[in-house]
């Protein structure tokens, strides 16, 4: 593994912008699918796998992969039987996936889509990710057809104050330690306890999912609520703004 220094940023405050996450992700791209199996201890895939069969993913079906990375979900759903269109903002990330056949750089804020142009939209470790949450499920609804479904697997801010504090904390000293390891540079991966310090709890999620024309179907917890898969339903109505 190498320890040379990679570019990194140098204010946290700017990972969470377009142009931030955009460098940021494709510093780390090669090393991406290790990292998200490394954080997950190893159950990433499992479950992405849950959350492709609770939204009944099968043939004919055509598939958004939001935030795709590398393309897990897009493999799972062509292994269904169903389209799947890969999009992600760093083009360079998508650039290492063996799994992606028709990738498309793009802002999950602003998607090149037409309305009702998919079925479901499926977002891995994303949603946490983008500057305006509420603005990007307002644009998934869009691009969804009545009744389509959304799902989504990420970390959420853990409810209970102590579990809290101690899951940051492990996590800040986890990413420092493979950032150091495999950048030369600790602070690459302490994004992700930044980024979740700053986001959601499950229920206010929930919440906001109702807000941007979703109804909530369902969820899965796993380590004590700090990973959470959810799927929804779009209703027919117009999301508050």
């Amino acid at each position: 593994m190498s320890t040379s220094p990679s570019p990194v940023l140098t204010k946290p405050e700017e990972q969470h912008s377009v142009k931030g996450m955009q460098r940021m992700f494709s510093v780390i791209a090669p090393r991406y699918d290790f990292i998200t199996r490394t954080f997950s201890f190893g159950m990433d895939m499992s479950w992405k796998k849950r959350l492709v069969r609770e939204l009944g993913i099968q043939p004919g079906m055509r598939v958004l992969d939001l935030a795709c990375g590398t393309g897990d979900f897009s493999r799972l759903c062509r292994e269904k039987g169903a389209t799947a269109v890969g999009a992600d903002l760093t083009i360079d990330m998508m650039r290492h996936s063996p799994d992606l056949r028709t990738p498309v750089g793009a802002d999950a804020q602003v998607l090149p889509f037409r309305d009702g142009t998919f079925d479901a939209v499926l977002i891995g470790y994303g949603m946490r990710n983008f500057p305006d949450p509420g603005k990007a499920l307002r644009e998934i609804h869009r691009v969804l057809k009545p009744g389509g479904k959304l799902g989504t697997l990420d970390f959420f801010l853990p409810e209970n104050i102590l579990w809290r504090k101690l899951f940051l904390g492990y996590m800040h000293v986890q990413g420092a330690f493979w950032g150091l390891l495999l950048h030369g540079e600790p602070r690459i991966y302490t994004y992700i306890p930044r980024s979740l310090a700053s986001f959601l709890t499950s229920s206010n999620y929930g919440t906001l999912l109702g807000k941007c024309g979703f109804k909530l179907a369902g969820g899965g917890r796993f380590i004590l609520g700090a990973m959470q898969i959810h799927w929804a339903v779009r209703n027919a109505a117009t999301p508050k703004t």
